[in-house]
């Protein structure tokens, strides 16, 4: 009987332990933080691609000697609508200034992409890349994003000056202060 309540105990340990790692691996891999060993894109030129530009074609290069915050999101993704209103506010602060945020969405449904811009109000530029793999957009893709929401900060000069992973406060001291550096660089 002795030996029936220690293997009843020791089971129930186990299954506790069981559950403990199977949250911890859950955390782990849902957070943006277990990618920051990978190599640092900084001072490579971002990728060219094409997107519309208030209904027609325009490509990244376009943007030369703008600061540009490329930010790629999608509808589905709950940390993007939380983050949608600084990147407004963001938007607002370095138009005057030289500075752009571009929005590039993940999304195949037209219908929804539409209704995200309205209900979220978004005053940036943003462009539904209608060509997807896995749900992922293939310009997203070619920056190494397999994630939403991730956001390149390209410099004036066309290289990316900072990769910035999971949903930030655009408009929180650290990175205006960062933004109005990169701003300040002609």
């Amino acid at each position: 009987m002795l030996l029936y309540h220690a293997v009843q105990r020791i089971r129930k340990i186990a299954g506790w332990l069981t559950l403990v790692a199977g949250f911890a691996a859950v955390v782990i891999l849902a957070s943006p933080n277990y990618r920051q060993g990978e190599a640092s894109p900084a001072g490579k030129r971002a990728p060219e691609f094409n997107f519309e530009l208030d209904g027609k074609p325009a490509k990244l290069a376009d943007l030369h000697g703008k600061v540009v915050v490329v930010n790629f999101w999608a509808t589905w993704c709950p940390p993007c609508v939380e983050e949608t209103p600084s990147l407004n506010r963001l938007q607002q602060r370095i138009a005057s200034r030289g500075g752009v945020v571009l929005g590039v969405s993940a999304d195949a449904s037209p219908a929804a992409y539409e209704k995200f811009l309205k209900d979220q109000k978004v005053e940036f530029p943003t462009y539904r890349d209608p060509v997807l793999k896995a749900n992922l957009s293939q310009i997203g893709l070619a920056y190494g994003t397999s994630m939403y929401p991730e956001t390149y900060i390209i410099g004036r000069d066309g290289k990316i000056a900072r990769k910035v992973i999971g949903p930030q406060k655009w408009d929180s001291p650290d990175l205006i202060a960062y933004l109005d550096t990169l701003l300040g660089q002609s």
